[in-house]
């Protein structure tokens, strides 16, 4: 699947795969992407990071939720920062516009290679440092909170303080330990930092049926899971 909004290059490498014998889906956003992304279900993505509405890198992310299917993306920006950022968000592959033909048919040869066994592509399995609950996913591999299957903007520390408390559900943590498990012990601030960030994580996250973050008066806070009805 080839995910650009640029015509013209869209077409360009469908036809040097088209010349390896590969079938190809041009798709021009990435709403569209994600729309078509399992009916297709692609062996692989090559996807363009300048996208219209959702950008690739948000593409990236919402298809790492619950896939491994490989990822090559595209881009203008020659940055170490956007390289890395890139790869870290679960791409398998980086290249910079404009590329040599030759070059990205042996690359997405190369990746195909990798990820392939016994002629298919990587099963799907569920990504490390992830925990689940209903209507809830933190995946602290590539910092994506689904809730109720929608993608929720947070800061990392957000993240990776609500991933810290559901990945023990019902443990008590004190406001101190917090603060030193997701600030580190020589962050310079006060236990308000905690109350402020679970304060922005409840309203991100209205409570439901299933569970709730949930405040132990004097001691700190838990993630809850309540009692099936």
């Amino acid at each position: 699947m080839i995910v650009d909004d640029d015509a013209s290059i869209a077409e360009l490498i469908s036809l040097y795969l088209e010349k390896e014998c590969y079938d190809t889906r041009m798709v021009s956003d990435g709403e569209e992407a994600l729309k078509i992304f399992k009916d297709y279900d692609p062996d692989m993505i090559l996807l363009d990071l300048m996208l219209p509405g959702i950008d690739g890198y948000q593409v990236c992310r919402q298809i790492r939720v619950d896939s491994d299917v490989p990822i090559m993306m595209l881009s203008a920006k020659g940055e170490i920062f956007d390289k890395v950022l890139g790869l870290e968000l679960g791409a398998d592959d980086y290249m910079i516009k404009p590329f040599d033909s030759k070059e990205l048919v042996a690359r997405v040869k190369a990746v195909l290679r990798r990820t392939a066994r016994s002629g298919k592509p990587a099963e799907t399995k569920k990504p490390e440092n992830c925990v689940e609950y209903v209507g809830l996913s933190v995946n602290l591999s590539n910092y994506a909170v689904v809730y109720k299957d929608q993608i929720v903007d947070m800061p990392p520390k957000e993240i990776e303080l609500l991933y810290f408390l559901a990945a023990s559900p019902n443990q008590v943590f004190t406001r101190e330990q917090l603060l030193d498990h997701i600030w580190g012990y020589e962050y310079i601030g006060d236990t308000r930092t905690v109350d402020v960030h679970i304060k922005r994580l409840r309203e991100k996250l209205p409570d439901n049926e299933y569970w709730r973050i949930a405040t132990v008066w004097g001691i700190g806070y838990k993630f809850e899971l309540k009692p099936a009805r």
